[in-house]
């Protein structure tokens, strides 16, 4: 009795796509986005592409995604996606503007000798535990 490996028993790889094609009827198009359903909550949940297909999700092109709608009562939820670039906000330039001042306070220890513990070189911080450190609000 011969065993066979799972090579040999694979579908071979011209015969399927390695593209994911939208699952509506008749649409070839490429998938760009994927469809669940959480019937618990009334929801459709339409996200960035898995990672691989699954049996209760559906793949959608770009223009079914941006058709999507969902019956009376429930709620279509979009998630954004990551990959798609974006525009910085606040937020990021004030991290940005953070972490420079933090790889600028190495300097400024070894300036001052290391003299005192890190509280003294920092006013801003109120404490530390581990690599963690609790800082005052800049308001008071």
């Amino acid at each position: 009795m011969s065993r066979r490996g799972p090579l040999k028993s694979a579908v071979p790889s011209n015969i399927v796509s390695p593209v994911r094609r939208c699952s509506r009827t008749a649409c070839g198009r490429p998938a760009v986005a994927t469809l669940t359903y959480v019937y618990a909550d009334s929801t459709a949940v339409l996200g960035p592409l898995a990672t691989y297909a699954e049996p209760h999700c559906y793949d959608l092109c770009a223009e079914h995604s941006e058709r999507l709608t969902a019956p009376r009562g429930w709620e279509v939820v979009r998630l954004a996606d990551a990959s798609a670039p974006s525009r910085p906000s606040g937020d990021d330039l004030e991290a940005l503007a953070n972490a420079v001042r933090e790889a600028a306070r190495p300097q400024q220890r070894a300036a001052q000798g290391g003299v005192g513990n890190a509280r003294d070189a920092d006013p801003m911080e109120v404490a530390r535990r581990g690599h963690l450190r609790v800082l005052r609000s800049p308001d008071s």
